[in-house]
């Protein structure tokens, strides 16, 4: 039997515990779910991201305390695992820009087709996580 041929499984009422492991998200679903996942982690986020900004701005000695805790850590959070989090926080601003970019040209084309919502999907998820890795890279000092 071909593939186009074969009969694709219908899900009605889904029974988490047997049908989800089987269902397969097509990709505009995961960008959905990675656009409001990443809206949320900024938003718990929201006051390192202030106190970031505030100790980057502030004067040169709050400055030096804001590079330090890349390299040294921030009391019992040791430095690595504050750049782990820095990282998170730059793909959820990364991944919630492209991924809304991609929403307003689609609301403002008319662009709602399958074939572009799946193709714009895909470009979603290889400039978010490739922009997330070239400034990882750079963060961890690799570059």
């Amino acid at each position: 039997m071909t593939e186009l041929s074969r009969k694709r499984p219908e899900f009605r009422n889904i029974n988490a515990f047997k049908d989800l492991t089987t269902y397969r998200l097509p990709p505009a679903g995961w960008v959905s779910i990675l656009h409001r996942a990443s809206g949320g982690l900024m938003f718990v986020l929201l006051p390192l991201i202030v106190w970031l900004f505030d100790t980057s701005i502030s004067s040169e000695i709050s400055f030096a305390r804001f590079t330090s805790a890349f390299t040294a850590g921030i009391g019992f959070i040791p430095g690595w695992l504050f750049k782990l989090v820095v990282l998170a926080l730059i793909w959820a601003y990364l991944h919630h820009l492209i991924a809304g970019l991609r929403h307003l040209f689609m609301d403002a084309r008319h662009a709602v087709t399958k074939e572009f919502g799946k193709s714009s999907a895909i470009v979603t998820l290889v400039l978010s996580i490739g922009l997330t890795l070239v400034l990882g890279a750079k963060l961890f000092g690799l570059y």
